[in-house]
């Protein structure tokens, strides 16, 4: 019973989180393309992104904390970082690169909207923009190759 619970609660927090970059990245950032002023994009971007991440932090800390448990109760820690456990591998690397960005997220921000760059917000915007269609990418094939793992999927 408590695998189940974990995992229910470990799934709830991967819709929350990656359906969140999955909404950040295919609306917020078209919308923020068609903005004429780059004062307004900067504002606009900033308010979505302080709102969205204590959801991001606490989504990834849930999903951290329920996986680890899962990995060890399950005794699932042991097929990582090989074939068999393909699977959760993919995930702790994604979950491990979320968890990077947003531990480091202030220092990042600085990086590329400080100096230079600031005066170009079609183009930080555009590398935000690729940045999340990439971490979007990663975790929706971490989502896919976890479900699949998880239902008996084998690799030739």
């Amino acid at each position: 019973m408590l695998v189940s619970v974990l995992t229910a609660v470990h799934v709830l927090g991967v819709v929350i989180w990656i359906g969140g970059v999955a909404f950040v990245t295919m609306i917020v950032f078209p919308m923020i393309a068609r903005m004429e002023d780059s004062f307004e994009k900067v504002l606009f971007f900033q308010g979505m992104e302080h709102r969205f991440a204590r959801i991001a932090k606490n989504s990834v800390g849930v999903v951290g904390i329920t996986g680890c448990w899962l990995l060890y109760i399950t005794g699932e820690w042991r097929i990582l970082f090989s074939m068999a456990g393909i699977g959760p591998t993919l995930m702790i690397v994604v979950w491990t690169s979320y968890l990077f960005v947003l531990l480091f997220e202030g220092k990042i921000f600085r990086m590329i909207f400080g100096g230079k760059t600031q005066q170009d917000a079609v183009k930080v915007f555009s590398l935000l923009s690729r940045f999340h269609w990439v971490i979007l990418g990663l975790s929706l094939l971490a989502v896919g190759v976890g479900v699949w793992a998880g239902h008996g999927g084998v690799l030739i």
